[in-house]
């Protein structure tokens, strides 16, 4: 967590990376708002906008210049994924998590930024580009919001008694995850919602509970994991340990985060 302490007493470090989180969504508005936007499919089918682009240009320009030492793994760069088995500290970015949600004019996208430190994501940054949201934070910081005003605020897990409020992706709502909430006793609230906003929910108090059981990868969760932890959250396997980060295989194994 050496590294998250660095940058977040340093006002500088902080004010820049909040800047490029802001930059990086106002990239993505103006392309969301053009009347048609290409879209081309990757190597693994999966789809890549101009925006995805221009938001991962934005960042990864603007975190080599702060901090040159760091390198970056993103979702966009298929070379950067080499970079954890010889690094213990790096950022990793998701420049548009729900790219689908953004083909289908949606307002369910974000752009994820984390630093991963010994294999655990220590700082995060999560923007809301449509509701010019910027969450940011890490588990020995706790875990704000900053409006389009700029005015920050302080947000925590809370839980409803006598309910649990369970959140789902819209698009991969499988048998496994309705078998896993059809197991919680007691009254069962479905939330849906989309990207990395299903961590943010829980974050906010929103919700209680996010299982995954299905595919991810870990550009897509670990910046919402290190806010959802700084929250008062957490982020575990099934097997009850924390998620890692910097794995040989990028994709994360199944799990559940929750609030505590």
């Amino acid at each position: 967590m050496d590294k998250a302490k660095e940058i977040l007493s340093n006002i500088r470090f902080k004010e820049e990376l909040i800047n490029l989180m802001a930059q990086s969504s106002k990239a993505i508005m103006d392309i969301y708002r053009e009347s048609s936007s290409e879209v081309v499919l990757k190597k693994d089918n999966t789809p890549v906008t101009k925006a995805d682009l221009a938001a991962n240009n934005i960042l990864t320009s603007g975190l080599k210049k702060l901090f040159p030492e760091i390198p970056i793994v993103s979702e966009e760069d298929e070379d950067s994924l080499s970079i954890p088995s010889t690094n213990n500290v790096f950022w990793i970015i998701d420049p548009l998590d729900g790219t689908k949600e953004f083909i289908k004019k949606s307002d369910e996208f974000t752009c994820n930024l984390a630093l991963i430190e010994q294999n655990f994501p220590s700082l995060g940054f999560v923007s809301v580009p449509f509701k010019e949201l910027i969450y940011f934070g890490g588990k020995e910081f706790g875990s704000k919001v900053i409006d389009k005003n700029r005015n920050i605020k302080e947000i925590k897990y809370k839980s409803i008694p006598n309910i649990c409020r369970v959140v789902a992706s819209k698009s991969h709502l499988n048998e496994a995850t309705k078998k896993f909430i059809g197991k919680i006793k007691g009254e069962v609230q479905l939330i849906q919602a989309g990207s990395s906003l299903k961590f943010i929910k829980i974050a906010e108090g929103l919700a209680d509970i996010y299982p995954r059981l299905g595919p991810t990868s870990e550009w897509d969760t670990a910046a919402a994991h290190a806010i959802l932890e700084g929250a008062g959250g957490q982020v575990l396997q099934l097997n009850e340990k924390i998620l890692e980060y910097g794995k040989s295989n990028i994709l994360n194994p199944h799990f559940v985060a929750s609030g505590i």
